[in-house]
């Protein structure tokens, strides 16, 4: 089970190279700098180390707009580099995995650029290039082949001048998405994943890979009350042919060669039946998905810049959905952050008195499920998210088209405005690394592309590395917990009191081997004494904690979990 599927005991580590480390000064975390601080990951105890997209880009979205699959871009190294990277990496026991963007290229792509100079050429088809809306003359509104809205603001369709046609892109303009129904595509894109496999990478973390398959009607969606554009997820987020795909990617990529890989896809808007498919191993897919469905729930009816407060209630329901619906088949990934999510102990926890307590638990309560956990960059000390105050500290590309798309419809964003965007910008999750005290937190020695967080100073590895009651030793005894301990991978889970609005309680149980995790999800202490969940448990031992040991019927303190393991 171990050699066939190692990654259900793994832990995986995300990298932003961009903001991780900068070995040269520029402000822009690189290749040498992630390779000069792998003790620190070695350290942690982690498996696996996902790099974010490192290949040759015009940055238009920090690397997910891919000018060249086989070249690194200069800002971040060289191939040498990469190689270096897996050799230190597998020497020390650890994997590779690269973020895989399919679904679009950068349009500074060569089969972009051949696709976009005449509808003749041989890889026109490679995109998806549609004329003006019949009675429509191109340019004039109304003219986009369908009324969907791009994930990035206004329309999914961009005219090209020359030939008056137009390319669809679910992202920026600058990403226009590749036509899978092209066989050529799909064989190409299966021959640059091979190249990499061969050059020592584990596996790949797959960019919005459920949205490859579109309906090729590309029909109008539905357009909502107060939106001008209309929703296509319905006819790309699961589409007629996405299984198929990934069924032959796997085949033709992995099943021929020796070994197993970690396929990990991203999936917006995934459902947990489809998921039960996708990572049904029978199936032979992907090896388990990133849902969204938990980093969702504190989102407003208009959405992401609409926060609202977190449910517990609402949280326990659907971690407990998703255990449940993998139980018997398939697997679940497990994250509170990545480079697109704000800061978990900001966003869940409590980054103020509490902020120790409350990065601990919320790390233990999510690795001791049943799934693959993953951290990301500084979450094992438990940054927070930034203070931005004003536009000029933003550098994400989604927040600032969202403001200029209120400004445009007139719309002048005032201090709440700019208050929600700042609370819900990516840039959060991409300030730099807090490696130490200095200046920009040891990131670089010059000037970095964002700001660093102001908390560097006493929020950082340095100040942490050496104390026993730090986060970062809290998460290598929990990693170290997850590795020693079988029934972590092994174990069922079930949630316990799912109606509580504070407890967060379950249990993994193999045969007559059981772990009870309680969690206070609030800053005032929590009786416990009389809640039946205790029963039976008096013979068990504290396996982790983020207090002092106490009897195990006593309040949980603010922000406490404890972890007891009975044998």
């Amino acid at each position: 089970m171990e050699n066939q599927e190692w990654w259900r005991s793994a832990v995986v580590y995300q990298v932003y190279p961009r903001s991780f480390a900068d070995s040269d000064g520029d402000g822009i975390g690189d290749l040498r700098g992630i390779i000069g601080r792998l003790d620190h990951l070695q350290s942690l105890g982690v498996d696996v180390v996902w790099l974010s997209p490192i290949y040759a880009s015009p940055q238009d979205d920090n690397g997910y707009d891919i000018s060249d699959y086989r070249a690194i871009d200069p800002v971040f190294g060289t191939l040498h580099d990469v190689d270096e990277l897996i050799a230190q990496l597998h020497a020390r026991g650890m994997r590779l995995v690269m973020d895989l963007v399919v679904n679009h290229t950068s349009d500074e792509h060569p089969w972009f650029r051949e696709s976009a100079s005449s509808p003749s050429n041989p890889k026109r088809d490679w995109y998806w290039w549609r004329p003006p809306r019949p009675g429509f003359a191109a340019g004039e509104p109304g003219a986009e082949p369908s009324n969907w809205e791009s994930f990035f603001s206004g329309s999914t369709w961009q005219l090209d001048e020359a030939s008056g046609e137009y390319y669809l892109h679910l992202f920026s303009r600058k990403q226009p998405d590749l036509n899978w129904e092209n066989p050529e595509v799909r064989e190409a894109v299966y021959d640059m994943m091979g190249w990499w496999l061969d050059r020592g990478v584990d596996g790949f973390r797959m960019d919005v890979i459920n949205l490859i398959s579109k309906d090729p009607a590309l029909p109008d969606g539905v357009v909502a009350p107060g939106k001008t554009w209309g929703d296509g997820f319905p006819y790309y987020g699961y589409g007629p042919r996405i299984h198929e795909f990934i069924h032959e990617m796997n085949d033709v990529v992995f099943g021929s060669r020796p070994g197993t890989f970690l396929t990990v896809g991203e999936m917006p808007g995934v459902t947990v039946e489809q998921a039960r498919r996708f990572t049904d191993p029978a199936r032979r897919e992907v090896s388990m998905v990133f849902q969204f469905e938990h980093v969702g729930l504190d989102h407003g009816e208009s959405g992401k810049w609409d926060a609202r407060p977190l449910q517990i209630i609402e949280l326990k329901r659907s971690m407990q959905r998703w255990q449940d619906g993998l139980a018997d088949v398939g697997w679940n990934s497990l994250y509170w952050n990545n480079h697109d999510q704000p800061r978990a102990v900001s966003r869940f926890g409590d980054d103020g008195q509490h902020w120790a307590a409350s990065a601990k638990l919320l790390g233990a309560i999510l690795h001791l499920q049943r799934g693959t956990p993953f951290i990301y960059q500084g979450e094992e000390i438990g940054m927070t998210n930034s203070p931005f105050t004003s536009l000029a500290d933003l550098r994400d590309i989604e927040s600032l088209n969202y403001l200029a798309g209120l400004v445009a419809a007139g719309i002048e964003p005032d201090d709440a405005m700019l208050t929600a965007v700042a609370a819900a910008t990516r840039d959060n999750a991409r300030t730099p690394m807090q490696w130490d005290a200095d200046a920009h937190g040891g990131f670089t020695t010059g000037t970095p592309w964002i700001s660093s967080n102001p908390n560097h100073a006493e929020l950082n590895v340095s100040a942490q590395a050496d104390d026993p009651d730090s986060v970062l030793a809290f998460y290598r005894r929990l990693i170290a917990l997850r590795h020693d301990d079988p029934l972590v991978t092994t174990g069922s889970f079930t949630m316990l009191l799912p109606e509580h609005d504070r407890l967060f309680a379950f249990v993994r149980e193999d045969g007559a081997d059981r772990m009870l995790v309680l969690g206070n999800m609030g800053g005032d202490e929590l009786a416990i004494a009389d809640l039946a969940v205790l029963d039976d448990w008096n013979d068990s031992q504290l396996a982790l904690g983020n207090y002092p040991a106490a009897s195990i019927h006593a309040p949980l303190r603010a922000w406490e979990v404890r972890v007891l393991r009975q044998r």
